[in-house]
């Protein structure tokens, strides 16, 4: 069922709650990458260009802690969308009480506000975790700010929290509309259609550490795929369950049992390296070669070779949808990044394929290679993503309003 988009309310004269994943890595009050803050601006705009005004909501990290709030205050955010809007944006150190309310009855049409973090209430109370518990109370309180609430935040669509779900539950309970954002939008069109909808020839190509991280998507992809590339830590447990010989690797005993079942059910479908880059350290210092498929007892696996990157660009050729989560190896040493980086190029040169990045180390990689004009779609949200192609229905997206 289509849902509702900001597009298709009146924001004009309205005090819209946009919830906004503002949660970008900030050291000394410095933020490192504000990719998730770009990515919020055309919904934001739009708001603000009809109107309305913006009031948004975000969690940043995790508190557990009165010290975590020392570090983890959204103010440095709300200067970053300043500087990127070109326009003032109201900080209230508060979620919560006649600040925050003085705050948005001053207000004007055009105006945007960015209340304090969202995970204050986690800790600022007597009532437990009310954020991340989803509190009703808190997520009603939040609703009654607004006339409109829009859902922009996929990052955090796979939790019910008060400030997405509690807020939308509320809202519709009020007759207020609920709508996604232009983010949002893009999330279900992209990640939920090459789950649901994928035009074949279809590569799903997947990597990280752990098969278990991974089982629910392949699970869900392996019949609906024409090709599952496997690299990455994980490859090396289906490996084992091979026989293979594989050192020192990274893999997981307990599911070797499961890797057969699967390799199974997949039978041709799942293709596995055919040669890895191996070291006698987990360190880019190190001295490492490149061997076949059975690793030495004293050597790790940390990347696929060059003929396992060959192997995987054969699978993609002509490929109409492809989907990405995961590095192939340890991406971060500069020794073992190649794997991940070729899969990225290739991926930038299939320009007749709808091409999905499931954020992460292979939403990095895109990036550092200047791809990201190139990739279909990136999605901001990893662990969401995860779950979307997993084929579990996201609670932050089924309390969006139908159209």
């Amino acid at each position: 069922m289509a849902k509702l988009i900001v597009s298709d309310i009146d924001v004009k004269d309205k005090k819209v709650l946009i919830r906004v994943d503002f949660n970008v890595p900030i050291k000394d009050g410095v933020i490192g990458n504000d990719n998730r803050i770009v990515a919020a601006l055309p919904t934001i705009k739009y708001v603000t260009e009809n109107g309305g005004k913006a009031i948004l909501l975000s969690h940043l990290g995790r508190i557990k802690s009165d010290d975590d709030k020392l570090k983890l205050t959204l103010k440095p955010v709300a200067a970053r969308l300043s500087e990127l809007l070109k326009k003032d944006v109201k900080f209230v150190a508060s979620n919560e009480g006649k600040e925050l309310e003085d705050a948005i009855a001053a207000m004007n049409d055009g105006d945007i506000l960015v209340m304090e973090n969202t995970r204050f209430q986690d800790i600022d109370n007597d009532f437990g975790k009310r954020e991340s518990k989803n509190d009703s109370t808190l997520g009603a309180y939040w609703a009654g700010l607004g006339d409109a609430f829009v859902n922009d935040a996929f990052g955090t669509a796979h939790r019910a929290h008060a400030s997405n779900v509690g807020i939308a539950e509320a809202m519709k309970a009020a007759n207020k509309p609920v709508a996604a954002g232009y983010l949002m939008e893009k999330e279900i069109k992209f990640v939920g259609d090459a789950v649901d909808h994928p035009v074949h020839p279809f590569v799903t190509i997947l990597g990280g550490a752990k098969v278990s991280d991974k089982i629910g998507v392949i699970e869900n992809l392996i019949p609906k795929s024409d090709y599952i590339l496997i690299g990455g830590g994980m490859a090396y447990t289906f490996l084992a369950a091979q026989g293979h010989e594989i050192g020192k690797s990274l893999f997981e005993a307990d599911k070797v049992e499961l890797a057969k079942e699967l390799l199974a059910k997949a039978g041709d479908k799942l293709v596995l390296p055919i040669d890895n880059v191996v070291s006698k350290e987990f360190s880019n210092d190190a001295p490492f070669e490149v061997v076949g498929l059975d690793i030495p007892a004293d050597e790790m696996g940390l990347d696929i070779g060059p003929k396992s990157v060959a192997l995987f660009k054969e699978k993609l050729a002509g490929a109409k949808t492809v989907v990405w989560n995961g590095p192939m190896g340890a991406f971060e040493m500069s020794n073992f990044a190649n794997g991940t980086l070729e899969i990225g190029r290739e991926l930038g040169s299939l320009t007749e394929a709808t091409t999905i990045i499931g954020g992460g180390d292979s939403a990095a990689a895109a990036i550092q290679l200047g791809l990201a004009d190139k990739i279909t779609h990136i999605s901001t949200g990893g662990g969401a993503s995860l779950e979307y192609l997993e084929g579990k229905t996201l609670p932050g997206i089924a309390s969006i309003s139908d159209k």
